[in-house]
């Protein structure tokens, strides 16, 4: 029995409101008299009428809401592209609410497509499970979809159009029915949107015995499948493969698929981070370790006692010291890849990965604190792209991507508990193709746990790798290589998850809060790139090796093929090293707290990484070559200084209405619309809010109070300038280090006790001139970060940030976005009652300017202002410099004065 329960509010819907204003600037400006949205949930399962009854009254809210039932007898039919149209009898769209007479033109119902997460659908599976105490079999499921009912003037393309306007057919499914249609039809189609995968999974050996070409192919579209078509993008250039093909010739055999893919993913420029680890020019050491880690390392060795940090580049999180008890951890990661392709889907599952960067930090620490930053196109103008040729796979509209990453965040923080108190957002048509989404969360862990150092892990001999979280499916295979080229026609449409806070929420909390505190295991870590290839062969470095077992990892629905297995990057897993003798009492925790926990194999000390299935040994590959087996690179740089055109500044007496168009520039105008959506007041942590006097404005810097009994706080803040990478990165990063660090200062904060994180986003990576953009910049964050004495401790790169597409005639575009670096700073706050808000206190202050004004208009907002008015485009070539000895010792001098 297939069964539908449709849910209609009995009052004002908020969100019909929202749509209706939205849709009717669509296509020729509908003319919409009315419009009511129905949830819907879609049952496979046989039920009573009586359960039925039951399940809807625990689905709904008897004041607020009304719903029916609907039931259809057929049990099987093929949905997996679509099921077909059945008349399943009349019943009137208008039954629920009988008191409201609506008459209705159209119906669009929008869910989504089989095998993508469905966050709402997991929630009232478990709420049926619990309520009627019954478990859903294999292939039994509950899904959901919401109907747009409305009423008026409305043309089938304009429907159309505002049904364009609803879905991302890369995730989810539409269907539209006139009126007559849907009347004829009895109602909207019983759809379930079922996997059915009806292959026998196989494992396929890859012949390396072939022309230097056919290498360059596989490494650049991927092994073949047996009707010729391509499995998805390995990252790997000519380079890569030959050192491939070497190895498994001197093994006298061919690797396996899934030997190649898990080489793909553990070598992918996204998890080894080539371009800042291989010699570039003189630098034969790589330039994070030549600039960033040495500097982090030097400032150490002089802050000698005074030094805080704790754990540096070696796990999930940086930490530093907060107090004698506690440590402070901080990691900011970027999704931008998959958010181009599901803006809501890539910043949730950004948001919650790096929530699980900080509970796999050491041996978990607690999340306290969310961070995010968005760097996208103007949403008030759509240039149409399109991956595809013809003007096929179009692209999302410059809209849609900023509400999908701004709503992403938000259900990601606000279900998941966590605070959001700090961020940015920043505007430029060059991240039109591709925008960047920075996502980062601080995390709070005991020094000690039962007398131990909570931050340091180690996976040993005979401990069971077990799997916590959520299953394994099909979403998510290839996001690492997929992050680690630019996007085009081939970018795969697997690469994009959706997260699942309430899920991970339940496994934080049995972490944190329990298991942790038990010492029930040695070591953790987060399935995020690469899945349980990159998790566990990390891990197996610990303790030398590993043995894993496929068949006995949790799925989604069966038939995935092994190595879909074993990279797929499906969310809310975890991969931890519990010793056998505490397996018992680790696992009973676990399911006490609704938590799914497997033991998929054990850690050895073989120095091998093998994995099995059914019985099968399908990987057997050597832990040096695994990790350390790649070839190095040697990179050369050509760098030559911009020169621009100077803009003719127009002589101004009256500079009122200059000022308010200042103002109103999408980079200087607040962004309330984005602070108020997410809860900043959860935990009730907060010090200093991102939203401050009484006009409301966003702060530079946001304090919170981590340990609630103590009178020290935590000062969050960052600096970005991607329109100075125009004139010169090297002053572009010294400019987005200085104001992080004034922002903390400015706030209360003290320059001994700030650390630093990188976020670098780059273009076109494999470009000499892009490559001497990046060596300037990284040397930029050598000299100023120990000119400041601030040391990093935690980054992260992303490398190919172009788009390569068609625009709207159909001609070749190459997008890239402006050399980008996010630079975030956290401080320690003594006493956190001196810290200061930026809202002006009482009438007759005194107004003070610190520091020095220069010429240095340089791709300044003003020029840009100025350049638009003249429909010309002028950046200049005095880009603001950093004077890093003058501005310390007005810092410090500031510090003292708070």
């Amino acid at each position: 029995m297939i069964s539908r329960i449709e849910v209609e509010t009995k009052v004002a819907d908020t969100r019909a409101r929202v749509r209706k204003k939205k849709f009717t600037g669509l296509g020729d400006s509908p003319q919409i008299t009315d419009l009511f949205i129905r949830d819907v949930y879609t049952i496979d399962k046989d039920f009573s009428q009586k359960e039925l009854q039951a399940i809807s009254s625990m689905l709904t809210n008897p004041v607020t809401q009304n719903y029916a039932i609907y039931s259809h007898p057929i049990k099987k039919f093929d949905t997996f592209d679509g099921a077909p149209s059945m008349n399943l009898g009349e019943h009137a769209p208008l039954s629920i609410n009988p008191e409201q007479s609506r008459r209705i033109d159209w119906a669009i119902e929008v869910g989504y497509l089989p095998g993508v997460t469905d966050n709402i659908a997991n929630t009232a599976r478990e709420i049926i499970e619990d309520l009627l105490k019954t478990k859903f079999k294999d292939g039994e499921g509950i899904y959901t979809s919401q109907i747009t009912y409305f009423a008026g003037k409305i043309s089938r393309s304009d429907t159309q159009l505002i049904a364009e306007s609803m879905f991302n057919p890369i995730i989810q499914r539409v269907h539209i029915k006139s009126y007559k249609e849907y009347k004829k039809a009895g109602g909207m189609d019983f759809i379930i949107p079922k996997v059915r995968l009806s292959e026998k999974p196989k494992i396929s050996e890859v012949s390396l015995n072939v022309s230097d070409d056919e290498l360059v192919k596989i490494g650049k579209s991927g092994i073949a499948n047996s009707d010729g078509s391509r499995r998805g993008p390995l990252a790997l250039d000519i380079a890569f493969m030959k050192t491939i093909q070497k190895y498994f010739k001197k093994l006298g055999r061919n690797p396996t698929d899934i030997e190649l893919e898990s080489l793909a993913q553990t070598w992918s420029e996204h998890c080894k981070h080539t371009i800042f680890a291989d010699p570039i020019d003189e630098v034969k050491d790589g330039l994070f370790k030549h600039y960033i880690q040495r500097a982090t390392e030097e400032i150490r060795v002089k802050k000698g006692g005074h030094d805080f940090c704790v754990s540096v580049f070696k796990d999930n999180s940086g930490a530093i010291s907060f107090d004698n008890n506690y440590l402070i951890t901080h990691k900011v990661e970027t999704h931008n890849s998959p958010s181009a392709l599901d803006p809501f889907g890539g910043a949730i599952t950004g948001i919650v990965g790096v929530n699980r960067d900080t509970i796999g930090f050491g041996l978990g620490a607690k999340p306290i604190a969310n961070s995010y930053g968005f760097c996208l196109a103007d949403p008030r103008v759509d240039t149409p792209l399109y991956k595809g040729p013809n003007r096929t796979q179009k692209m999302l509209s410059s809209r849609r991507i900023m509400e999908g990453v701004i709503e992403g965040v938000n259900a990601g923080g606000n279900q998941s508990g966590i605070p959001t108190p700090s961020g940015f957002i920043y505007f430029d048509e060059r991240y039109r193709g591709k925008p960047l989404v920075f996502v980062g969360t601080v995390g709070l862990i005991p020094r000690k746990i039962r007398g131990k150092p909570s931050y340091i892990k180690k996976a040993k001999k005979g401990d069971y790798i077990v799997m916590i979280g959520g299953r394994v499916g099909k979403d998510g295979i290839h996001g690492a290589t997929f992050s680690s080229e630019a996007m085009d026609t081939g970018s795969p449409v697997t690469a994009v998850q959706i997260g699942d806070p309430i899920t991970q929420k339940k496994l934080s909390d049995v972490i944190v809060k329990e298991a942790r505190n038990k010492l029930l295991y040695h070591s953790i870590t987060d399935n995020g790139a690469g899945g349980l290839s990159c998790s566990v062969a990390e891990m197996a470095k610990e303790s030398g090796g590993c043995i894993v077992d496929l068949s006995k990892v949790p799925l989604k629905y069966p038939g995935l093929e092994p190595w879909e297995i074993w990279v797929s990057e499906s969310q809310e897993r975890m991969t931890l090293a519990v010793p056998p003798r505490n397996w018992q009492k680790f696992v009973n925790l676990m399911e006490r707290r609704g938590v799914e926990a497997t033991i998929i194999g054990r850690f050895t000390n073989s120095g091998k990484c093998v994995v099995k299935y059914e019985g099968e040994i399908i990987v057997d590959i050597g832990m040096q070559f695994l990790h350390y087996g790649l070839p190095k690179r040697p990179m050369t740089t050509i760098y030559t200084p911009s020169v621009n055109k100077e803009p003719l500044i127009p002589k101004v007496k009256d500079f009122t209405k200059p000022l308010l168009s200042m103002l109103s520039r999408l980079n200087i105008a607040g962004y309330e619309f984005i602070s108020q959506q997410y809860d900043y007041i959860v935990q009730g942590n907060l010090s200093l809010p991102p939203l401050q006097g009484r006009g409301r404005i966003n702060a530079d810097a946001s304090v919170i109070k981590p340990v609630l009994n103590s009178s020290k706080g935590l000062i969050m803040s960052q600096g970005i300038y991607p329109s100075y990478s125009d004139i010169d990165t090297y002053h572009m990063v010294a400019a987005c280090i200085d104001t992080a660090i004034r922002n903390v200062v400015a706030a209360g904060g003290n320059l001994e006790k700030i650390a630093l994180l990188d976020n670098f986003c780059w273009c076109s990576s494999n470009d000499s001139f892009r490559l001497g953009q990046l060596k300037r910049a990284v040397r930029a964050c050598y000299d100023y970060a120990t000119y400041y004495q601030t040391p990093f401790i935690s980054g992260k790169d992303s490398m190919f940030n172009d788009f390569k597409g068609f625009d709207s005639d159909g001609k070749p575009i190459k997008i890239s976005i402006l050399p980008t670096l996010l630079i975030t700073s956290i401080g320690v706050v003594d006493e956190i009652t001196k810290v200061v808000s930026l809202d002006l206190k009482f009438p007759d202050d005194l107004i003070y300017i610190l520091g020095k004004t220069d010429d240095e208009l340089g791709a300044s907002e003003y020029y840009a202002m100025v350049s638009e008015s003249l429909n010309k485009k002028y950046i200049g070539n005095s880009v603001p410099k950093v004077d890093a000895e003058r501005n310390k010792r007005l810092y410090q001098a500031l510090n003292i004065a708070i």
